[in-house]
C-alpha cells in the first residue's frame, strides 16, 4: 500500500483532476497502455476495480494496493506527461504547476521507499539484451513486493555481473568457477591494484565472500531454481538487501577507476603551444 497523507492524496487527486472521475485526459485504452508502459501493470485488472469502476476509482484502488515505489514511479510518469503537454502548448503551465512540483517531491520520496534499499543499481554493467532483461525482471519483482521470488535471477544478475567485470579487467577465470570464487578473485584484484584504502573495508569485503557463498546454497535449495521451498519475504529481503549495497560499493569503486583510467590516457596529449 502507497503510504500517503490525506495533503498528499489531496493534490495528486487534485493534479490528476480526479474529482470526476477521470485521470488527466486519458481515456479507457490510453489510460490502460499508459500505465503498462510506466509500471508493466494493467489498469484493467479486476484487482483495481472499485465502486463505480471509473479510471479515478481504479487508480485509487491502485494505490491501496501497490507498493510505495511502484505508485511514485507511476506518478512521475503522470508528472512528466502533464510536462509533455505544457512543451506542445496544450496545457497552461500556470494552473497546475505548484501541484506539479507537490507531485513530484511526493513521486521521490516514495520511489526511495522500496523494500530494497540500492534496487537501481541492479542494472546490466555490459550493453547486452538478455543482462538487460534480466536486470528489469528482478527490479520489477521488487516493485511488485515479491523478493522472494526473484532470488534466483538475483543470483544469475550477479553471476553475469562479476564475470564482466573480470573481461574489463583482463582478470582470468573459468566458467564453471562458483559465485563466491568470482568474487573472491575481483576482490583481490581490487586490493592488490590499491583501490581499496582502508584495512577495514578490505576485511568486510573479504568477509562478504563467505556470504556470495552461502548464497549459492539459497540459490539451489530455496529458490525457484528448482521444485523448492522458497526462502521467507524477510530473509529475502535482507538478501536482497545485502546484494544491492555490494553492487553499489562496486560501482562507485568501478566509477574511480574509470576516472584515474580517463585521467592518464590523457597525460602527456596536451600541446606544449
Amino acid at each position: 500500500m502507497a503510504e500517503l497523507t490525506f495533503i498528499e492524496k489531496a493534490n495528486i487527486e487534485s493534479f490528476l483532476k480526479m474529482k470526476s472521475g477521470y485521470v488527466m485526459d486519458f481515456s479507457d485504452r490510453t489510460f490502460q497502455e499508459f500505465v503498462g508502459e510506466v509500471v508493466g501493470l494493467d489498469i484493467n485488472n479486476e484487482k483495481y476495480h472499485y465502486a463505480s469502476n471509473s479510471k479515478a476509482n481504479r487508480l485509487r484502488h491502485f494505490i491501496k494496493i501497490e507498493s510505495n515505489y511502484t505508485f511514485g514511479k507511476l506518478l512521475s510518469g503522470f508528472c512528466e506527461y502533464w510536462l509533455s503537454k505544457v512543451h506542445i502548448n496544450e496545457i497552461d503551465p500556470r494552473d497546475d504547476e505548484q501541484l506539479y512540483k507537490e507531485c513530484i517531491i511526493i513521486a521521490e520520496k516514495l520511489k526511495q521507499k522500496s523494500i530494497v534499499e540500492h534496487i537501481d543499481v541492479i542494472q546490466p554493467n555490459v550493453d547486452d539484451k538478455d543482462f538487460n532483461l534480466l536486470a528489469k525482471s528482478i527490479r520489477e519483482s521488487i516493485e511488485k513486493d515479491e523478493p522472494e521470488v526473484a532470488l534466483d535471477r538475483l543470483h544469475t544478475f550477479t553471476f553475469r555481473y562479476l564475470r564482466e567485470l573480470h573481461i574489463r579487467h583482463l582478470i582470468t577465470y573459468d566458467k564453471s568457477e562458483s559465485l563466491n570464487a568470482l568474487f573472491g578473485r575481483y576482490i583481490k584484484f581490487l586490493v592488490e591494484s590499491k583501490h581499496i584504502e582502508s584495512v577495514m573495508a578490505e576485511k568486510i569485503l573479504k568477509y562478504s565472500i563467505n556470504l556470495i557463498e552461502a548464497f549459492n546454497d539459497i540459490r539451489n535449495n530455496k529458490s525457484f531454481a528448482h521444485d523448492n521451498p522458497v526462502l521467507n519475504y524477510q530473509e529475502s529481503i535482507l538478501i536482497f538487501n545485502n546484494v544491492s549495497n555490494s553492487i553499489k560499493f562496486i560501482e562507485s569503486i568501478e566509477e574511480q577507476i574509470k576516472k584515474v583510467t580517463l585521467s592518464e590516457a590523457t597525460i602527456g596529449t596536451d600541446l606544449p603551444f
